[in-house]
């Protein structure tokens, strides 16, 4: 019974919450796709700093070696990025990529041709997104392990903080893809990894509840480096004063979109 309730509760949490997110960036706020990057970029970077990077650190582990994890899991996708970039140049046989260019629609097995002012990043978002999703995985077998109501809290509390982060996940994925279905259907694979991460958490929840501070801190990582490295850049383009503001807005509203569901969950996951 149990085991039932923690799949349930992850499926619920992993796969649920990237619908709802598929539904208010296509949906709801599908009018502001150009905005949708920035807003990334703040949920991204909410989600690192505000969320599981403290998380990590409540934990009792070394502040070394979790910041010796950080350093490594950077360097990690950053070397995925280049792998990235270097299988798409070498698909499409032409090295001549323009400096931002996409790589991902190489790996999105569609027909096209990738956009040459996409963002990368799509595998670092995917690789960290599972990490995570197997740590919230995790979390929830925890709580319904140690009580049946305590579980059901964390399963609703990691559902509401994974919808913006989501929101974040597509609108990178939708740079590299003109297939909004093949977006939804990759991050909600990643998402289904919850699931996977709450029956080896019933197996193993003793063993592995050392090990979460580390994932947490590895998908941070992943969560930075793309902000940082595939958004950010994109948006330091020469723009006009209200073009820039409104940048800054969508970057306010992704972080404050964090700030205000970490706030309502209560952390109580």
């Amino acid at each position: 019974m149990t085991l039932l309730a923690i799949l349930v509760g992850t499926l619920v949490a992993g796969i649920g919450s990237v619908w709802v997110a598929a539904w208010l960036s296509f949906g709801v706020l599908s009018r502001y796709t150009q905005h949708m990057l920035s807003l990334a970029a703040g949920a991204l970077m909410a989600t690192s700093f505000l969320h599981l990077l403290p998380e990590a650190f409540e934990s009792g582990v070394g502040p070394h070696e979790l910041f010796l994890t950080l350093l490594l899991g950077l360097v990690f996708f950053f070397l995925l990025d280049k792998a990235e970039l270097w299988h798409h140049g070498h698909e499409h046989g032409h090295g001549h990529d323009h400096g931002h260019g996409s790589k991902e629609a190489a790996h999105a097995h569609s027909h096209q041709h990738a956009h040459s002012d996409a963002p990368r990043g799509q595998w670092s978002v995917l690789a960290g997104d599972s990490v995570h999703c197997f740590g919230d995985g995790i979390l929830i077998a925890s709580a319904f392990m140690a009580d049946m109501h305590l579980g059901m809290i964390a399963a609703l509390a990691v559902w509401a903080h994974e919808i913006p982060h989501h929101m974040g996940d597509l609108a990178v994925l939708r740079q590299g893809s003109s297939s909004r279905r093949a977006a939804i259907v990759k991050v909600s694979m990643a998402g289904a990894i919850t699931a996977l991460g709450g029956a080896v958490g019933y197996v193993l929840v003793d063993a592995l509840r050392e090990w979460l501070p580390f994932f947490l801190v590895v998908a941070s990582s992943s969560f930075v480096y793309v902000a940082l490295a595939d958004l950010i850049p994109q948006l330091q383009k020469r723009l006009s004063a209200r073009e820039t503001a409104a940048q800054i807005l969508w970057l306010a509203v992704g972080i404050g979109m964090v700030v205000i569901v970490s706030a309502l969950a209560g952390h109580q996951h």
